[in-house]
């Protein structure tokens, strides 16, 4: 009856067709872009190894230590199991008994619970005697070794000898095996024994030099020859600080995006490769720190993020202090009005749409728009007359760039917006708006940087990323291939850019001027400084800084007043760039079109940091301007000029707020409504890239 009942209960018993995933899981190692300095580590501490690298001292101590009859028996150890099952049935503490197979086989597979039982343990015999005829002996040894738990949060026998010893399981010594041998028996106490503990573990760790005597391991004078090995102090447990909490979350952001489950993450053993140069991370923070004053409001936001226009990888971003937003950084997922710093978009778009450098448009101030309710004036209604596109770029001047976007179609405006990386979700309700071309649209600074190193890359957009390559756990290695856009034609970006390198010689970003190299910028202010802006470009890295409050107010900081795209975020930016480019080669900018400009400004001190004021020239006698519907019937009259030197000013004076869109209009949407930074602390934007 006995062999009977066996005989229904083996072929009621198969071996799980499934494992646990906590004895199979991988953790993931997310790589700075060196692929050798580790960011962070996420889910399980494992990685798995082959029997054959594993050596075989190593595996003789856990053979010895656990299971001297391993390749012997059949998978159980009957006077083992009927000690365990006694003490199970007596309530007495179960006191081991079990083999190899069957800690593999209780910690491996599923549907066997960690409840001590008869049912359970006769179920765990079954199904290790069945392992024993189906695998090998190697695949069980093999498979254990990499499920075990050694302490120090290290699962398998890889991941132990690297929290021990600070080396590869190939490189472990006879002493340093004998070790992850002896700590099987008791993980958590022997992980760092201190007092008794270290008493207990040496006499542990000399019963197992002995065992491998025994067994033949060893040979006596080996046996005795060996030392206690010296450990190495475990590691704190890992924890993401500074700016490592935002780059693992936009990591893991992407990752999900690319197909790779949170599960693939934190279990599948991936090597993932980011696009994040540790150097130039500690230089964002560092130049936003620097210049920003200790007196700095805690409302105030900055947020920077560089990227690389060749590949439109994210090297850099500083992204704000995590205890001011835990999971809302400044750089990727906060929005905020573009002001000016979308100027060059419109610019672009009339270029690659039969205009020219030479092209002139209206500059007086204000300026009535069909589709406007209200006048759009300029900074202080300083007028300019009739402007060629260089000019109006230089001293960003609104009237002009509202003309220019009538002109060329403010639908062609944002296709160029669009194909540089911004969302068309956040330009489609700004879209008809006639202060479109100002920057009323909101976007991250990772979006601004990003469009802007379209400009930098002949035209080309390459899809902004921070994820370089994976390698999952079989060694299989993807690398990430961006999304290429050609946004416009090569000469109309080397046109855009010639435009945006006299904003920072000349215009209101000198602030921002790097000595050694050119430097293509804009500067960015909204309505009563909600936000303020400088984006700018070398032909090797594109950045865009901004800064903003948390309440959508006004942005000022005590000692420096109400901030202008030129002042703090051009310094900001400066102050990043020149670490960035430092022993980089010089690299000019493509030559522009011959366009007969001559520039009737006067240049400032080149000593002098900040852009200064002109006298703002006399209104226009109507006080109105509405422009001609055919862009070759607009008058040319000379743009005003100035009799003397520009005023001088103290650096904390007010610069030229051209890049201001007017406080008067009410048909876009205000900053309160328009999906941006206004909506801080009520309903987060979802997190951009």
């Amino acid at each position: 009856m006995l062999v009977g009942l066996f005989a229904v209960a083996w072929a009621l018993t198969p071996i799980p067709d499934t494992t646990q995933k906590q004895a199979t899981a991988q953790g993931s190692v997310i790589y700075y872009r060196d692929g050798k300095t580790v960011l962070a580590r996420r889910g399980i501490d494992r990685k798995n190894v082959e029997l054959a690298k594993v050596p075989k001292h190593v595996r003789d101590a856990v053979i010895a230590a656990e299971n001297r009859s391993f390749y012997q028996d059949g998978g159980v150890s009957i006077k083992g199991t009927a000690r365990a099952v006694w003490s199970t049935i007596s309530g007495q503490q179960l006191q081991g008994g079990s083999t190899i197979t069957q800690q593999l086989v209780r910690n491996y597979y599923s549907g066997l619970s960690q409840e001590r039982s008869v049912i359970r343990k006769f179920k765990e015999i079954l199904i290790s005697m069945k392992v024993d005829q189906s695998k090998s002996k190697d695949w069980v040894l093999e498979q254990y070794l990499n499920t075990i738990y050694f302490g120090r949060g290290a699962n398998g026998v890889q991941s132990a000898a690297r929290a021990y010893f600070g080396k590869d399981v190939d490189k472990l010594s006879v002493a340093e095996g004998a070790y992850l041998a002896a700590v099987i028996q008791q993980p958590s106490r022997f992980a760092d024994p201190k007092g008794s503990d270290r008493g207990m573990v040496q006499a542990r760790w000399q019963s197992v030099i002995d065992a491998m005597r025994q067994t033949r391991a060893l040979t006596p004078e080996q046996a005795a020859a060996e030392t206690f090995p010296e450990l190495r102090p475990p590691k704190k447990p890992f924890e993401l600080k500074g700016q490592a909490q935002y780059m693992v979350e936009q990591v893991t952001a992407e990752l999900n995006r690319r197909g790779y489950t949170d599960e693939d993450i934190n279990g599948g053993g991936l090597k993932v490769v980011t696009t994040f140069d540790k150097k130039l991370m500690g230089a964002a923070e560092r130049a936003v720190r620097d210049t920003l004053p200790d007196a700095t409001p805690s409302k105030v936001r900055t947020g920077l993020a560089a990227v690389d226009p060749a590949t439109g990888e994210v090297v850099a971003f500083y992204g704000g202090r995590p205890t001011q937003s835990a999971y809302y950084d400044s750089a990727f997922s906060a929005k905020v009005m573009a002001g000016s710093t979308f100027k060059p978009y419109t610019l672009a778009a009339a270029l690659e749409n039969g205009f020219d450098l030479s092209t002139r448009v209206n500059g007086n101030s204000p300026m009535r728009v069909a589709s406007a309710s209200k006048p759009i004036p300029n900074d202080s209604g300083r007028s300019y007359g009739q402007i060629d596109l260089v000019s109006a770029t230089q001293n960003s001047v609104n009237t002009a760039f509202v003309d220019l976007g009538q002109k060329v179609g403010l639908d062609k405006v944002a296709k160029v917006a669009e194909a540089a990386g911004i969302p068309a979700a956040q330009l489609e309700q700004h879209q008809s708006a006639a202060s479109f071309p100002l920057g009323v649209a909101s976007v991250s600074a990772v979006q601004n940087a990003s469009g802007f190193s379209t400009f930098a890359n002949k035209g080309v957009h390459m899809e902004a990323h921070v994820v370089r390559s994976v390698t999952n756990a079989e060694g299989v290695k993807q690398d990430v291939k961006p999304a290429s856009t050609r946004v416009v034609g090569e000469q109309a970006a080397a046109d855009v850019a010639y435009a945006m390198q006299q904003v920072v010689q000349y215009g209101t970003g000198t602030a921002a001027r790097l000595y050694d190299r050119p430097v293509a910028g804009k500067t960015g202010t909204t309505d009563e400084s909600k936000s303020v802006w400088f984006n700018g470009f070398t032909p090797q890295l594109a950045t865009a800084v901004d800064m903003f409050r948390d309440d959508n107010a006004t942005v000022t900081i005590p000692g420096y007043g109400t901030q202008f795209g030129g002042q703090l975020p051009a310094q900001i930016w400066r102050a990043f760039m020149a670490e960035a480019m430092a022993g980089k080669p010089v690299e000019e900018f493509p030559e522009p079109s011959e366009y007969g400009y001559a520039p009737d400004y006067s240049q400032p001190d080149p000593n002098q940091d900040m852009p200064q004021r002109e006298p703002a020239p006399t209104m226009p006698p109507d006080g109105w301007y509405t422009p001609e519907p055919d862009f070759t019937d607009a008058p040319r009259t000379a743009p005003p000029t100035s009799d003397g030197p520009p005023e001088l000013g103290r650096q904390s004076e007010q610069p030229q707020q051209s890049d201001a869109p007017p406080t008067q209009l009410t048909d876009p949407p205000t900053t309160q409504d328009d999906g941006g930074i206004g909506n801080i602390g009520r309903n987060p934007p979802t997190t951009g890239g």
